[in-house]
């Protein structure tokens, strides 16, 4: 890979660990703002999970845009988007406000800082053999801003407040404009699978839709979602229903996006070399079983740290295995748009992880009932992904 590719890499990686990892950090913030706010788990619990739903509907749109235009506008609508969501977090005059900024706001502006931004840039730059290995090295810096950026919020939070946190956040993310600007691989129409004729967006996005692979696809993802959200929003809280200390909380987050650095590193390989679903078949049935053993054994310390290091290794390894899956079913010219239709199934799921365990906890003073359908869900995940077909669309085969 020449400099060029190595420099929209890392700056793309370091945007996402902006976007992605300190927004995986919300749930630090949520009991230290019940307590002074005094309001609901459920209140906090919603606006997490519109932000989830607002970052999934605005992904295609979005994606749509960089393959149109490339990706650095995108990018510096995203962090002006984000930091503006984040300020109002940090001073929320009632429910509303909280769900406008820290959900409408900061999902649209991690959407347009996000994954199908990013990896469409970065798959744009590198040749099919690197293309896993670049996409994983890429979706690394999720998890790193979400190591670097656990015990920072915490340590802020402690040190001066939830609100001055926020705040502090804010100023941090804006130094995303920086990196924005270096990120800008603006796709040619050139820019096809192997034998594949030239087609439209909506042609492209019929196609999939089309597609019976595509469509399981979307449907376990939905299910990575659905895990990730409940656990970065309600791990903290769930800890210290436990009477854990809430920097064991951060601590736990930490370890699960240090683990998931090498874990996402080691899918992006291993997706070059055997078969993608069969690997993504093996993450979900291994995050059921993780959480099923979490839930059987006494939660401690060295428990939890423990079902961190697991779940880490098992966290974001799914994405560049289901984006290269994108972009072995059709090619990269559409892929940014492809990619965050799929991203858009995976926020519907976050929407429920997040929801549903501030739900169950209101109804039942337990979040039990959200653990018992993650293991489920990832049952389900590890069976749907089997059928897909790894194989370039019938039409990409055929063209001439």
């Amino acid at each position: 890979m020449g400099k060029r590719a190595w420099t929209i890499i890392i700056c793309g990686a370091l945007i996402l660990a902006i976007g992605m990892g300190m927004r995986q950090n919300h749930g630090l913030f949520i009991e230290p703002m019940r307590m002074d706010l005094g309001w609901q788990l459920g209140v906090f619990a919603m606006a997490l999970a519109v932000q989830n739903l607002m970052w999934g509907v605005a992904q295609p749109f979005a994606g749509a845009l960089a393959d149109k235009y490339g990706s650095r506008p995108v990018l510096l609508g995203g962090v002006f988007v984000y930091v503006l969501g984040l300020l109002g977090m940090a001073f929320p005059q009632g429910p509303m406000m909280l769900h406008m900024s820290a959900g409408v706001l900061v999902g649209l502006g991690v959407a347009a800082m996000g994954l199908p931004v990013v990896l469409g840039a970065v798959a744009r730059m590198v040749s099919e053999e690197k293309r896993s290995t670049a996409l994983g090295i890429a979706s690394m810096g999720g998890s790193f801003g979400q190591f670097l950026f656990a015990p920072v919020s915490q340590g802020l939070i402690n040190e001066y407040g939830w609100s001055i946190a926020l705040t502090a956040l804010a100023a941090i993310a804006a130094l995303g404009v920086f990196l924005a600007l270096q990120v800008n691989a603006k796709p040619n129409e050139e820019e096809f699978h192997p034998n594949q004729a030239a087609q439209t967006l909506s042609q492209a996005i019929h196609e999939a839709f089309g597609t019976n692979s595509y469509i399981l696809l979307n449907l376990g993802f939905f299910v990575c979602g659905f895990h990730i959200a409940f656990i970065v929003t309600h791990l903290p809280m769930f800890l210290s229903t436990c009477n854990i200390a809430p920097e064991v909380g951060a601590t736990a987050l930490a370890v699960i996006g240090v683990s998931n650095m090498a874990g996402t590193y080691l899918a992006g390989v291993l997706g070059g070399k055997y078969s993608k679903k069969y690997l993504l078949s093996l993450i979900y049935l291994s995050r059921a079983l993780a959480i099923l053993v979490y839930m059987l054994m006494p939660v401690t310390v060295f428990s939890t740290l423990a079902f961190s290091v697991a779940m880490g290794a098992l966290w974001l390894s799914t994405v560049p295995l289901t984006s290269g899956l994108v972009g072995v079913m059709f090619g990269t010219r559409y892929m940014g748009t492809l990619f965050a239709i799929t991203l858009f199934t995976h926020q519907v799921g976050a929407f429920f992880g997040a929801w549903l365990g501030g739900y169950f906890f209101d109804l039942t003073g337990s979040f039990d009932g959200a653990w018992i359908a993650s293991i489920a869900l990832g049952v389900f995940s590890a069976v749907v992904h089997l059928p897909i077909k790894e194989v370039a669309v019938e039409r990409a085969t055929q063209a001439a």
